[in-house]
């Protein structure tokens, strides 16, 4: 079996560079030629992976077919290279340390002095060494999180320095990402940064062959002649990138840059065929084309950052540019709707998505949402903790259980949402709950169903600790609820949905980490169906004299 090839990808100058999406628009380009291709991120936080962290301090957290909770990137690499990633594609600095330091407990370095060098390192090569197993992969991108300068980063590029020693030349090859600072007095943009981070990474060790010159304008040719002078590049390895729009467009960019080929002759990957690029230019010709608007209410509780909702957000556009829809989100702070706040702009949307969580705060919030969808026909989403707040906000108002409630918030005799049977007694809190992908068994005739396109079984990926309480089962579908989704031994709720309602659909599971740019997922390209449909029927909701659970809300215009 042939050796794969690598492609490291670093950053400089500043953070949030863009990284992710150019490592995963170079996975793009190499498999539009055929090539198998892998994508892993290295992150140097010591947390042992993203799951505890708060949203806002990393935006989403992405879970893979096997159940590892990982970076925000890795939902940019699966959406761009339509590959499943696994747990060995993110890897952390506190894996990394925790790993080392297990085997010196257990005595494997046989009395040895364990240090960053060689035994960090070594771990680092080693977990590299471990992707694209599964996919035979015959290239592997590496990307480095955070930026070269910062001490905590240093382990991994130099495990990166000495694998691109150990490899022939032909078969690694470095991309350096850096930010282009633009000086309005002079109008001009300045490339000393991107010098002085070129400078720092060969003082490291790492000569960059590519270097990709982000900016939010226009790059002249002279200023790329300029950075490949000082920086020791070659002039067409000097690829300007400028800020856009739509990040889909990013992989044609740099193929049309000539990246592409230039990857192709550096790594020696004789025999690769040209790129078929053209369903891809057709699907971003689409997404800029679409025109009937829709706009989609989402409430949620970290709605300030909306990189803590990242792949809901990308499968809600996925979803509307399919059907040529212009998609506006509505962010809307669930907290706010607790105040009698937000109540306007909530009336003026076609549909309502409620995203997933954890802890209290905002979810009376949710539950306001769905009880304002299911009285109103407006088409609701609700993902994970959205489901959940569906089932307390019905038991509430449908079953007259006035304190329903989830035990996660509330303790109390009516906890329609409970935790899981195999959850109690565990204490820890990272890497416990119910990941990965399951099995889900589909109800003949529901919209689930239908949206699935009748299928009887369907695969998601999941990450909860709290389930519906089968309880109560029997007395929701006495008063309209209908389970659509079951586990296959159906003793776990997996889809729940309204009946009578145009579509308010709830997952335990978050669809959104399957959804692709050129294969939206199934249940919300039937959501946006149904808010498209919305739009085009329904009058805005006056909300003058109305109230939601005793809240009076605002007046719209």
């Amino acid at each position: 079996m042939p050796k794969p090839k690598y492609i490291f990808c670093t950053g400089g100058v500043v953070s949030s560079v863009g990284k992710g999406v150019t490592a995963a628009a170079i996975g793009r380009i190499l498999k539009a030629r055929g090539l198998k291709v892998a994508v892993q991120k290295l992150d140097p936080y010591l947390n042992v992976d993203p799951g505890t962290m708060s949203p806002y301090q990393h935006g989403e957290v992405f879970v893979t077919a096997d159940g590892a909770e990982t970076d925000l990137d890795l939902g940019h690499y699966e959406r761009f290279i339509d590959e499943n990633l696994d747990q060995n594609c993110n890897v952390t600095a506190g894996k990394v340390y925790s790993t080392v330091i297990d085997k010196e407990r257990r005595g494997d370095y046989l009395g040895g002095t364990i240090q960053v060098i060689p035994h960090i390192t070594s771990e680092i090569k080693r977990r590299i060494g471990l992707v694209g197993k599964e996919n035979n992969a015959d290239v592997i991108i590496v990307e480095v999180g955070g930026t070269v300068g910062d001490i905590e980063s240093l382990p991994f590029l130099e495990a990166i320095r000495q694998l691109r020693n150990s490899l022939p030349r032909q078969d690694s090859l470095s991309v350096h990402v850096t930010f282009l600072p633009y000086i309005g007095a002079t109008d001009e943009l300045k490339t000393k940064p991107t010098q002085h981070s070129v400078r720092d990474l060969r003082g490291i060790g790492i000569q960059p062959q590519v270097i990709i010159l982000r900016t939010d304008h226009p790059v002249s040719k002279e200023t790329c002649d300029k950075v490949a002078l000082f920086c020791d590049v070659e002039p067409g390895a000097v690829i300007p990138l400028e800020t856009t729009d739509l990040l889909y467009e990013v992989p044609l960019t740099l193929e049309d840059a000539g990246l592409g080929e230039y990857l192709v002759h550096q790594l020696q990957l004789v025999g690769t065929p040209k790129p078929q690029l053209g369903d891809w230019r057709a699907m971003t010709r689409r997404m800029r084309a679409a025109q009937k608007p829709v706009k989609i209410g989402v409430v949620g509780k970290y709605v300030e950052l909306h990189d803590a909702y990242m792949s809901v957000k990308e499968a809600l556009f996925h979803a509307s540019t399919s059907q040529d829809a212009k998609l506006e989100i509505e962010w809307i702070y669930s907290g706010d709707l607790e105040k009698d706040k937000g109540w306007d702009r909530l009336a003026e949307v076609d549909g309502i998505v409620v995203p997933g969580g954890f802890g209290h705060r905002g979810v009376e919030g949710k539950i306001l949402a769905a009880r304002f969808a299911r009285e109103r026909k407006i088409p609701y989403l609700g993902l994970c903790l959205g489901m959940q707040a569906m089932c307390i906000e019905f038991a509430r108002n449908v079953l007259d259980l006035e304190n329903a409630n989830s035990s996660e918030f509330e303790v109390n005799e009516h906890a329609v949402i409970d935790l899981m049977l195999e959850q109690r007694g565990i204490t820890e809190m990272g890497g416990t709950m119910r990941l990965g992908l399951y099995p889900c068994n589909l109800t003949t005739g529901s919209q689930a169903a239908a949206a699935y396109d009748n299928a009887a079984v369907v695969q998601e990926r999941h990450r909860h600790r709290f389930e519906f309480n089968n309880t109560y089962r029997e007395a929701f579908e006495d008063h309209g609820m209908v389970f659509s989704g079951l586990s296959p031994d159906g003793q776990l709720v997996e889809i729940s949905e309204v009946k009578d309602h145009p579509f308010m659909v709830g997952s335990q599971f978050h669809p959104e980490f399957l959804s692709r740019p050129e294969k939206p997922h199934p249940l919300f390209a039937a959501f946006i169906a149904a808010a498209s449909t919305y739009h085009q029927t329904e009058q805005p909701v006056n909300l003058t004299t109305s109230s939601v659970n005793g809240h009076k809300t605002e007046a719209a215009e």
